[in-house]
């Protein structure tokens, strides 16, 4: 036998096939929603997953506006920031944060579960969230993804 047919074959950025997912937040728990997204964006759902590389999929996120908190998390979770300057840091609830742009909550949410490195920020990059139905990524045809279904 050809030991040598047994490599361990890395995806790289000319090999990876990247397609466009669409999914529905309608309904949707936050945190759950997030997880299953962050995964999507990392390609950890497919055979040919490589650590170092950006082989995930794009992902839009629809109706980010009727998105779900459970428990008292509307008025008892913060989003903290910092402006730079001395006494500068500033909070937001989430029901604060939601009023303002529903998509920053999913948006948020989604951002701190991918990795704190260049890596991240790419992967960021892939994913679009929109508080409505409408979305700009109709020439992409995106391929509906529903999560609850995969349980």
């Amino acid at each position: 036998m050809d030991t040598l047919s047994y490599k361990t074959v890395s995806a790289n950025k000319a090999t990876v096939v990247k397609e466009w997912l669409l999914v529905d937040a309608d309904g949707q728990t936050l945190g759950r929603l997030a997880s299953e997204v962050a995964k999507v964006l990392r390609g950890k759902h497919k055979p040919s997953f490589t650590p170092h590389v950006d082989c995930g999929d794009n992902v839009i996120i629809i109706n980010a506006s009727n998105i779900n908190l459970t428990g008292n998390k509307w008025a008892d979770k913060t989003y903290i920031r910092h402006t730079g300057y001395p006494g500068g840091q500033r909070s937001l609830t989430a029901t604060e944060l939601y009023k303002k742009d529903p998509s920053r909550l999913v948006e948020k949410a989604v951002k701190g579960m991918l990795p704190k490195n260049k890596l991240g920020a790419e992967l960021f990059r892939n994913l679009k969230v929109y508080a409505d139905a409408n979305h700009g990524q109709e020439a992409q045809k995106p391929r509906a993804i529903n999560f609850n279904d995969n349980k």
